[in-house]
């Protein structure tokens, strides 16, 4: 995959052996004393090491700290040790390295290292947030979108559910999509996550906001995950594949800024209440949200259908919906995902709560139809 350069909105490094740009770009930033935040899980991949060898090209003391306590749902208590840790050795620049869960902690924890007496569930994101720490973001899996986007989701202490922080001040001064660092993700992981960037793609194109530009980046976005995701499962080492899933990540993290749907209201609390992946409740709860929009606004689905490389042009809207469904649903099965629920464990007893967390979630707002607390409940039953 040849090297390039895009900036939509953020400075944007693309390509094989793009890390290597790493230390310079840092410099440039004013990034002399950075702390790099991450979870233990990487600390002997393969990525881990090469971002290290990009910090300390022939230095001879390392100049840089390591916050590696980030759980896979990311918690106050994992933010509030990073902060603690730049704060105490002067950090001035955070490099946050893996998926959506260390991104996030590491965007957050910039908000902790101004204001360290702050509890994150008094945050005012109309406060005065201008002079965080600059952050660089390298994404080591191809799904959340979180290393462009200008918001951190992390578990407030306290809190059952977990707390959406946003401000434009979070966005990251450059972001590194390096493929040779996601080649160590397992095929099931890797589903997972592009997964979770096609449902990006899919509800932001569909939500009812008028962004016509995140309408473009988001079909661009399923065309690309749609061919090179079954590539990526199969053959971790495919580059092309690898690198194309990292664009259409970042592509579906830029499209939502248009909001999302019903799909990530299902989602979220299924991680929070039940430890879900992310990935995987967005693809069980895809097609059962999908049909029940099909039926509310017949033809929502028939640009995306194209978007798969179906013809559906002449199609009726209800025949374009029922295709464009029926390839969603077929590829996320060849994808390897459970088909239900239930095969991740969760149980009737939990779908009242899971339905209570549902409805409190803002992403339906912007569903392509109207949902009722009633609806979402009834989409749990038919996921189950």
């Amino acid at each position: 995959m040849d090297t390039t350069s895009f900036n939509f909105p953020t400075d944007t490094r693309v390509g094989s052996g793009v890390i290597s740009q790493l230390n310079e770009t840092r410099l440039s930033l004013g990034i002399h004393r950075p702390l790099v935040v991450t979870d233990s899980g990487l600390l002997e991949t393969d990525a881990f090491k090469r971002l290290a060898a990009a910090l300390l090209p022939g230095e001879p003391e390392r100049d840089w700290f390591l916050h590696s306590d980030v759980q896979p749902n990311p918690t106050e208590a994992n933010t509030r040790g990073a902060a603690e840790l730049a704060l105490a050795n002067g950090c001035d620049g955070v490099i946050g390295l893996g998926g959506g869960s260390a991104l996030d902690a590491a965007k957050v924890c910039r908000i902790l290292i101004k204001q360290p007496q702050l509890k994150l569930a008094d945050y005012d994101w109309e406060a005065d947030w201008s002079g965080l720490l600059p952050f660089i973001a390298i994404p080591t899996t191809a799904g959340t979108g979180s290393e462009v986007g200008r918001s951190g989701v992390v578990t407030p202490d306290g809190g059952e559910s977990k707390g959406m922080y946003f401000h434009p001040e979070l966005l990251a001064k450059c972001v590194f999509l390096d493929p040779e660092l996601t080649t160590g993700l397992p095929p099931g992981l890797t589903a997972a996550t592009g997964l979770d960037a096609l449902t990006h793609c899919i509800e932001s194109y569909t939500s009812p906001v008028f962004q016509p530009l995140c309408d473009g980046i988001a079909l661009e976005g399923i065309a690309l995950i749609v061919r090179a995701l079954p590539a990526a499962i199969t053959d971790g080492s495919d580059l092309e594949a690898r690198g194309r899933m990292l664009v259409a990540a970042a592509m579906g993290g830029v499209a939502f800024q248009k909001d999302l749907g019903a799909t990530h209201s299902l989602a979220h609390p299924l991680s929070a209440i039940c430890g879900v992946h992310h990935g995987t409740a967005n693809a069980i709860c895809l097609p059962p949200v999908m049909r029940f929009n099909a039926q509310k606004k017949p033809g929502v689905y028939r640009r995306i259908g194209l978007a798969c490389g179906l013809d559906v042009v002449s199609c009726s809207d209800a025949d374009a919906d029922e295709q464009t469904i029926h390839f969603i649903d077929d590829f996320i099965r060849r994808c390897g995902m459970p088909p239900s629920l239930e095969e991740v464990g969760v149980e009737d007893q939990h779908i009242e709560a899971l339905a209570n967390q549902a409805w409190l979630d803002p992403c339906h707002q912007t569903n392509p139809v109207p949902v009722t607390r009633e609806d979402l409940k009834e989409l749990f039953l038919k996921a189950l």
